[in-house]
C-alpha cells in the first residue's frame, strides 16, 4: 500500500497551488456524490414524509416509511434513475462548496497551528465550523435547487401538476417566487448545517489522522484515511441531522404571493413545531440514511483528494 505524501514534503507551486487543490476537492467531492447521492434522497424523503405542518395544510395522510421502504418505493413508483433526481445541482453546489471549504479550513488551519506546529481539537472545530458556513453561504442557492428537484417526485405521486422538468426551469421558478433574495430561502439552518457537519467532516478527519499519525506512529496511507473519514462521517451525521431536517423543511415548503413560505416563519418556528407534533426524535428523521450516506461520503471524497494529489505530486490533506 503506497505511503502518501504528507504536509510537511515539498510539491511544486503548480501542483500545490490553491486552483489546483480547489480543483482537486471538486473532483473529489464529485465521485463521493455519484456514489453516495441515491442516500440524500432517501433522507429528504424521509425528512418530508411525516411533516404534520404540510399535512394539515394540504389534507395528505401522513406516512411513516422506513429507509429500504422509501429507497425501494421511489425506484418502483418513479423509476430507479429518480434516486438521483436533483445530481446535476449537487454537482454545481460542490463545485463551489467543496473547493471553498478545503481553501478556507487549510487558510483557517494554517493560523490556528500552535508554536510546535499541531492543530488542537477546540483548532480545528472552531477552523470546521468557520470554513464549513463561508462556503456554504455562498452555494446555498444550488441546495434549495437540490431539495425542490429531491422533493418533486414525491408531489407528482399526490396528484399535483408537475412545475419543472430540468435544473435550468427550477432557477427559473425560485427566482419568480422570490427573486434573488428567495434563492437564499432556508439559508439560516442550511449554514447551520454545514458548519456542524463541517465540524465533524474536516475537523474530525484532520484531528483524527494527525492523532493516528502522531500518537501511533501510523503511516500516512489508505488505511488512517479510512479510519478518519469514518469517524468524520459519524461525528457530522450526529452534528448535522437536526439542522439538515430543518433545512430541508424550510426548503420544501410551498411559497405564497409575498415570497415568504406558508408554513413556518423561520428556522425556530420549524423547530418548535417540529418537536411539538412530532417529537424530540424527529430532528433526527433520515439519520440512518444520512450516516449511510457521510460515511461513504467521507471516505470516497478524501481518498480520491489525496490519492490525486500524490499522482500530481501535490501535498495531501
Amino acid at each position: 500500500m503506497p505511503v502518501l505524501r504528507n504536509a510537511d514534503h515539498p510539491a511544486s507551486k503548480a501542483t500545490d497551488s490553491i486552483a489546483s487543490r480547489y480543483v482537486v476537492a471538486v473532483l473529489g467531492s464529485w465521485a463521493a456524490e455519484a456514489a453516495t447521492y441515491p442516500f440524500d434522497l432517501t433522507k429528504t424523503r424521509l425528512q418530508i414524509q411525516s411533516e404534520v405542518a404540510a399535512a394539515k395544510q394540504s389534507g395528505i395522510k401522513l406516512e411513516n416509511h422506513g429507509m429500504i421502504k422509501t429507497a425501494v418505493g421511489i425506484a418502483k413508483q418513479e423509476g430507479v434513475l429518480k434516486l438521483w433526481s436533483g445530481l446535476m445541482p449537487m454537482f454545481q453546489r460542490h463545485a463551489i462548496y467543496s473547493g471553498s471549504r478545503l481553501i478556507f479550513y487549510e487558510h483557517f488551519r494554517s493560523y490556528l497551528k500552535d508554536e510546535n506546529g499541531k492543530v488542537s481539537l477546540g483548532a480545528a472545530s472552531v477552523g470546521g465550523l468557520a470554513a464549513g458556513s463561508l462556503a456554504q453561504l455562498i452555494a446555498s442557492p444550488t441546495d434549495l435547487v437540490k431539495v425542490q428537484m429531491q422533493a418533486e417526485g414525491r408531489r407528482l405521486l399526490q396528484g399535483k401538476p408537475p412545475r419543472f422538468s430540468n435544473c435550468r426551469q427550477v432557477y427559473v421558478m425560485l427566482y419568480a417566487e422570490g427573486g434573488i433574495k428567495g434563492f437564499w430561502r432556508g439559508a439560516v439552518p442550511n449554514v447551520q448545517r454545514a458548519a456542524l457537519v463541517n465540524m465533524g467532516d474536516l475537523a474530525a478527519y484532520d484531528f483524527t489522522k494527525q492523532f493516528l499519525i502522531r500518537e501511533f506512529g501510523m503511516a500516512d496511507n489508505a488505511i488512517v484515511h479510512g479510519a478518519a473519514a469514518f469517524t468524520a462521517g459519524f461525528v457530522a451525521a450526529v452534528m448535522g441531522t437536526p439542522a439538515d431536517v430543518m433545512k430541508t423543511r424550510l426548503m420544501n415548503q410551498p411559497v405564497g404571493p409575498d415570497g415568504r413560505g406558508t408554513l413556518y416563519r423561520g428556522m425556530i418556528d420549524c423547530l418548535q413545531q417540529s418537536v411539538r407534533n412530532e417529537g424530540i426524535l424527529s430532528l433526527y428523521k433520515g439519520f440512518l440514511p444520512l450516516w449511510m450516506r457521510l460515511g461513504p461520503w467521507a471516505l470516497i471524497n478524501w481518498i480520491a483528494f489525496e490519492n490525486i494529489m500524490l499522482a500530481i505530486g501535490g501535498h495531501t490533506f
